[in-house]
This record gives C-alpha cells, sequence and structure tokens, in this order.
C-alpha cells in the first residue's frame, strides 16, 4: 500500500519482540523467544515466528541488530533439527511430539528469513525437512496425518498449513499431485455441505464446530496461496 503508518503497526511488532519477550539462552549466541512477556517457554515454532518476523523487519529496515537476533534464533531451532529432518514441539519433556502443521510452520518460517535476509546458509535443512514433512504426514489418498507417528486426530490445520508451506517455498507447482490431492480429500472429507470446514476427524465422535480462526481463516489462507502459486506459474 506504501502507507507508512502500516509498515511502521508491523515494525513496532518487532519491538515488542525484542523488548518485551523472555530469551532462554542455550549457548553463547543461541537462545529460544518465548511465547509471551509471561512465561519462560521454549517452543520452536514460537521462537522462528519471532524471527521470522524480524527478518521481515530487517527487509524494510536494514536494521542489523534485529537481523542478527534473527539470525540466532534460527540458528538455534535449526540445531534442533533431528537427523531425520523433524523437529519436536518443543524443549520440555512433555513437548516431545512431532507433528505436522508446526512442522510446517517451521519451514515456512526459516524459507522466510532466507527470502528476506537473502541468507540462504540454511538451504539443506530447509530440504532435509521438507523431505521429512512430504514423506510422513500424508497418506497416498491425500489423508493429511496429525502425528507422523498416527493419523488421528485430523485437523484442519494439516492440510492448510501444507498448502502454505509449498507454496512459500515455490514447491506448490512441482508437487501439485500431492497438494491437489490432499486439497480434493480435506474438501470432500471436511468440507459441510453448507461450506464451512470442520476442526477435526477422530476415530470416535469428531468435532465438526466451525472456528473461524483455526479452521476458515486457515483454509482461506491455504486457497489464496494455492490460487496465488498458479497464477503466478501461469504468468510466467
Amino acid at each position: 500500500t506504501k502507507n507508512k503508518k502500516y509498515l511502521n503497526a508491523g515494525l513496532s511488532a518487532c519491538n515488542f519482540i525484542t523488548q518485551d519477550l523472555n530469551r532462554t539462552k542455550i549457548s553463547d549466541y543461541e537462545f529460544i523467544f518465548s511465547y509471551s512477556p509471561v512465561d519462560q517457554s521454549q517452543v520452536y515454532n514460537a521462537s522462528l515466528l519471532g524471527a521470522r518476523l524480524l527478518a521481515r523487519g530487517y527487509y524494510y529496515t536494514k536494521n542489523e541488530a534485529w537481523r542478527r537476533l534473527s539470525l540466532n534464533a534460527v540458528k538455534t531451532i535449526i540445531n534442533k533439527q533431528q537427523n531425520d529432518g523433524s523437529w519436536k514441539y518443543g524443549e520440555d519433556p512433555v513437548q516431545n511430539w512431532i507433528d505436522s502443521f508446526h512442522t510446517g510452520f517451521n519451514l515456512e518460517c526459516i524459507n522466510d528469513y532466507m527470502v528476506y535476509t537473502r541468507d540462504f546458509q540454511f538451504m539443506n535443512e530447509l530440504e532435509n525437512g521438507l523431505f521429512f514433512y512430504r514423506n510422513n504426514f500424508f497418506l497416498k489418498n491425500g489423508t493429511p496425518k496429525y502425528f507422523a507417528s498416527k493419523v488421528y486426530p485430523i485437523d484442519i490445520h494439516s492440510p492448510a498449513q501444507f498448502i502454505v508451506t509449498y507454496a512459500k517455498t515455490g514447491l506448490l507447482v512441482k508437487y501439485i499431485d500431492l497438494v491437489e490431492t490432499v486439497l480434493n480429500w480435506t474438501i470432500k472429507n471436511m468440507q459441510d455441505r453448507r461450506g464451512y470446514f470442520y476442526y477435526q476427524l477422530k476415530k470416535g465422535i469428531s468435532s465438526k464446530i466451525p472456528y473461524m480462526r483455526w479452521g476458515q481463516a486457515w483454509m482461506f489462507y491455504a486457497f489464496s496461496n494455492y490460487y496465488y502459486a498458479l497464477y503466478n506459474e501461469n504468468m510466467d
């Protein structure tokens, strides 16, 4: 929009990240951003969310302090990546599960860090993570698994994040057959005839609540990224 009041609102969020969030020190340069100013949580995707926004702030301002913080935060989570390309949810022993949409979100944030800073040193780790992602969270018929080790509950966030991640990383067109298999399965099995998408499918009683933020907004976001990626491909 070129309207600076919107840019300044976004940049103020960078100030919040640097000034108000807690940091858990991992090594001399490594740390994990907390989820909020009132906790000391060590959740990988939350820290990467902060790192990505700082990278985006750097893109507009060339604030070196933000770039360095973003780099160190990303490097911390990169070093938490397991050999197979996966990440646990967080540092706490009760957060050692590996799930679909947080994996996809981690990959999206790492990709965006590289795009905004033009620092591509984590490309191998990104590709390793993407390989694990597509080979462990989707059945051949397009069913989006919640966990790497089991299918249920099938959460609407899983297919939505998958489409966003592959659009953002430039892989949606390359893997269009997989993307559309997942998308068609989701429409057939998780979209109500009235239009909205269900929250979760379970082995027993499913939850078909039409949550606005968790379900509808994410699927709108997924469709937007899907069509935008195809539009750009056709323009090329």
